[in-house]
């Protein structure tokens, strides 16, 4: 997957940077039609290719390939063997598939708050709501920077609680030398607008052996070998033409993380004098691999307003998210959602905005994105 030079770029001022952009280079087409070419496109040796090789950029023993993010989050909870009424507890601060998932698996979700630094769960937060029905933690990873795993995976143990990591932004993210999704159950996506990429996919890691064969299986209709079926499983296998995407990505995903995290540094730089603006940071003893360069707004500023004149100054700007995923109509009578106040999650939902930080990003866009901040907020 090409890496964008950082020199100046010839894009005209009247264009917009967007807020993601996916390029995927000849190396790519060329996995791809290796695959086609070879007669066999379902799940299969590429596929354990993309697993080996991703299990050892994560430091996990196993990686177990599926479909997507989401059935990777649901199949982490379901490897659990949870039974009805069974509590998981999460971050309301997330793309709604986290909550779906636990639903989708039928357990009950309480919500912790998250803090501010890190935009991951308050491991504070996370201890008031435990109860005798708790049988799982499940922090997000956002933006590409570990949530505080060290202090939750202690909780986890105190109670013992399962611990499943939605890491869906995280891929080589790491808390002090660790990678993120080797704490607990790891689950990532590869979505189209993923670090990396198989359009639609996901991952599953764990170090447990017995887990690891009950995904397997799970995946594969409940099949242990061709028609010896051992539990009810589902179709959640990923194809081989779907891996050969990612591969060469991986070989690039050293370039691609040094391109984010120096853009990361540049807006940062530019940015810091901003007063009210709070800035993303990477925390002491964590590897951020900045999926998402999230602000969060002076206290008063309309959003939509900043992101009305961000695009009049030519930036894209995505709000990732816009209010807790349980403050939606769909969720209001659930017995399962179980709602408690999370001030932070939504001080922070209602002020973030999220700049363009890829790597597909050259060194005047930088400028122009730091000048459009500025001008939006009325600094010059």
């Amino acid at each position: 997957m090409g890496i964008a030079p950082r020199t100046p770029t010839s894009r005209g001022r009247t264009a917009v940077i967007p807020i993601t952009t996916v390029r995927l280079g000849p190396e790519v087409e060329e996995s791809v039609l290796r695959v086609i070419r070879s007669g066999s496109i379902a799940q299969g040796p590429v596929v354990a290719e993309f697993e080996s090789r991703f299990a050892a950029l994560v430091g996990a023993k196993h990686a177990v390939a599926v479909n997507n993010g989401t059935t990777a989050l649901v199949a982490a909870i379901q490897s659990l063997q949870l039974q009805p009424g069974d509590e998981v507890i999460t971050s309301p601060f997330t793309f709604i598939a986290t909550l779906n998932a636990i639903l989708e698996a039928g357990a009950t979700v309480r919500f912790g708050d998250i803090r501010t630094e890190d935009f991951g769960l308050d491991p504070e937060s996370v201890r008031s709501q435990i109860t005798d029905r708790t049988r799982v933690i499940m922090p997000v990873h956002l933006y590409g920077q570990s949530a505080d795993i060290g202090a939750l995976a202690q909780i986890a143990a105190e109670h013992d609680l399962a611990l499943v990591e939605d890491a869906a932004q995280a891929h080589g993210a790491t808390f002090e030398g660790r990678g993120v999704g080797t704490f607990g159950i790891g689950c990532f996506s590869f979505y189209a607008t993923k670090n990396l990429t198989t359009g639609e996919g996901g991952v599953v890691t764990t170090n447990d052996d017995e887990v690891a064969e009950r995904l397997r299986i799970m995946r594969n209709q409940g099949m242990r070998a061709r028609y010896e079926y051992v539990m009810a499983g589902h179709n959640y296998r990923l194809t081989d033409l779907q891996a050969a995407v990612v591969l060469p990505q991986l070989d690039a995903y050293d370039s691609l993380l040094a391109a984010r995290r120096a853009n990361a540094s540049g807006l940062i730089e530019r940015l810091s004098d901003v007063p009210g603006l709070i800035l993303p940071a990477q925390l002491p003893g964590r590897e951020h691999v900045w999926h998402q360069f999230t602000v969060i707004l002076p206290e008063g500023v309309d959003r939509a307003g900043f992101v009305e004149r961000m695009t009049a100054e030519g930036v894209g700007t995505g709000i990732y998210y816009p209010k807790p995923v349980y403050d939606y109509e769909t969720y209001a009578d659930r017995a399962d959602v179980i709602r408690s106040a999370t001030p932070v999650a939504d001080s922070v939902a209602a002020r973030c905005v999220s700049l363009p930080v890829h790597q597909h990003l050259a060194e005047d866009d930088l400028d122009v994105i730091a000048a459009a901040v500025r001008t939006a907020l009325g600094n010059r």
